[in-house]
């Protein structure tokens, strides 16, 4: 009998997206683009695409390529995110920390190549290495909280009011000039008052007078009985 044929197929090569950063507009990423792009033909991977901040800093949360990445990661366009330092993604360990967990839950790889980074499930260091950043990042989460807590005590304690200001005016007003068939912004230009403000306080009238007629005519006496 003739020996059946074994097809081999072969495996589809890794796609990976590049990102770079640099934090002024009179620097350029052509450096980090090479080094990037050499990394992945090395490696025989495929380009899919570069994603490129100039002037914006790595502080920052959200950043026009960096949030195109994200949402591309989300759809899968990619299998791997590779950066030439761990800084250029994020310079915020708590930012960096939600980002990578973001990357880990896509089932997207994230790659920092000159710091032999790899959150690669096969990696035995990349849970550990992710573990340690998250902890990091709870840190850091305490430190902005407790600096913000002293800072609205410091606050107070100068006698500074903190929160939007009052919005001082007559509710009854609001029930008369609607009954009148006023607009709500004609009422909120003429008491001084935002139009939402306007509108809840009237709703919140309302209710209180619905409240107490209720309560009215549950105390009301009922008919006699002859």
């Amino acid at each position: 009998m003739p020996k059946a044929q074994t097809s081999t197929s072969t495996p589809k090569p890794l796609k990976a997206a590049i990102y770079a950063r640099v934090s002024t507009t009179d620097q350029n990423c052509d450096l980090q683009l090479r080094e990037l792009r050499e990394y992945v033909a090395r490696r025989g991977w495929e380009s899919a695409g570069e994603f490129v901040d100039s002037g914006v800093s790595g502080t920052k949360a959200s950043r026009p390529a960096l949030d195109r990445l994200m949402a591309a990661a989300g759809r899968r366009d990619f299998d791997a995110v590779l950066v030439y330092k761990i800084d250029r993604f994020g310079r915020s360990v708590l930012h960096l920390s939600q980002q990578l967990a973001t990357l880990t839950s896509y089932g997207v790889r994230f790659v920092s190549i000159s710091q032999a980074i790899d959150t690669d499930a096969a990696n035995p260091s990349s849970r550990l290495m992710l573990t340690i950043l998250a902890g990091v990042a709870e840190f850091e989460r305490e430190i902005i909280r407790e600096r913000t807590l002293s800072g609205i005590r410091a606050a107070k304690a100068r006698g500074k009011v903190l929160g939007r200001p009052r919005r001082v005016f007559r509710r009854d007003e609001v029930i008369r000039l609607r009954t009148e068939g006023r607009s709500w912004r004609a009422i909120a230009e003429e008491l001084g008052a935002p139009v939402s403000t306007v509108v809840d306080a009237y709703r919140c009238t309302e209710m209180v007078a619905r409240k107490a007629a209720s309560q009215a005519l549950e105390t009301m006496p009922g008919p006699a009985v002859a």
